[in-house]
């Protein structure tokens, strides 16, 4: 797959059109070749922008790149949950895959909770698979790259960027670094931790209410950020009505960039620029127009947490 080949590919899937399953296993295999030699927490350079769930809501990717700008003119960091609960999660999915391959020092894709198996087996992703294509060969093939995904991302060595929070296992980066990444989401542990945790006003760590990871505090944060010398983190995994949620003076925010969540939350969304300085910028955005949405086939998904 060439580079004419991968633009006429991104075209394709920006105009909602899906790729033949024989695309769809060359383009996974060549950003596998790409996810697989990245580290558990990726180098990026500021000016950057951080983007929170997406969570299949396609058109409202499109939006996103309207306000925050394209790729590779923008470089992004997406912090996971690119799939389930939207209407087109392949699309969403396969659109952030080519980019990846196309620029893949200008994109920075980050696993969420949503990247596994097991949840996306009951939130939709793999239903929809089938129902595009026929069998879950697909799912298969994404799934597969779901264990390829980077777990967290530092920019300028003062910012960490991970999908859920901390983990009462990880003290440093190099803990991160030891993490071996490149299987199915366990249900316990550091890595589990890094994808299903939130910050929330409590001493110490409690257990989460989500059944996986932990409630974590002021306390857990600014520890963290003093022995690995960051500034903040920033994160992802909650739905937050004004799109975003700073917390602890600021040493913690919560980015989300799914409008409109479920097509029924009536949220706004947002994304956080961080510029040369790491000054924080956050550009508010709003579900795309119903004109600009020509989903077909839509199926809701079960009710869970938020």
């Amino acid at each position: 797959m060439g580079i004419s080949d991968l633009d006429a590919l991104i075209e394709k899937l920006k105009n909602s059109a899906l790729p033949s399953e024989e695309e769809i296993k060359i383009l996974c295999g060549k950003v596998r070749e790409i996810l697989v030699e990245e580290s558990n927490v990726q180098v990026v350079y500021a000016p950057v922008v951080v983007v929170g769930d997406v969570h299949g809501q396609f058109y409202d990717l499109l939006e996103l790149f309207k306000v925050g700008g394209e790729p590779p003119w923008t470089n992004y960091i997406f912090l996971g949950d690119f799939v389930d609960r939207g209407y087109n999660s392949v699309e969403t999915l396969l659109l952030l895959l080519a980019l990846k391959i196309r620029f893949p020092d200008r994109i920075a894709l980050i696993r969420g909770n949503h990247e596994s198996r097991q949840v996306t087996q009951v939130y939709g992703f793999y239903e929809e698979c089938v129902r595009k294509f026929g069998s879950a060969t697909v799912w298969r093939l994404c799934t597969e790259i779901f264990d390829c995904m980077s777990l967290s991302a530092v920019v300028e060595q003062r910012v960490f960027c991970v999908h859920g929070g901390l983990s009462p296992g990880i003290e440093s980066l190099e803990d991160v670094e030891a993490i071996d990444r490149k299987q199915e989401v366990p249900h316990e542990g550091p890595m589990c931790d890094l994808l299903w945790s939130d910050p929330e006003e409590v001493e110490g760590w409690t257990l989460s209410p989500r059944g996986a990871g932990y409630l974590f505090g002021e306390e857990a944060v600014q520890h963290f950020l003093r022995v690995n010398h960051l500034d903040f983190i920033a994160r992802a995994h909650q739905l937050v009505m004004e799109g975003y949620k700073q917390m602890f003076q600021g040493r913690i925010v919560t980015v989300w960039s799914a409008p409109n969540y479920c097509y029924r939350c009536g949220n706004v969304a947002s994304i956080m620029e961080l510029d040369e300085h790491l000054e924080r910028n956050f550009k508010v955005f709003e579900a795309a127009p119903e004109s600009n949405r020509p989903e077909k086939g839509r199926v809701k998904a079960p009710d869970y947490f938020l």
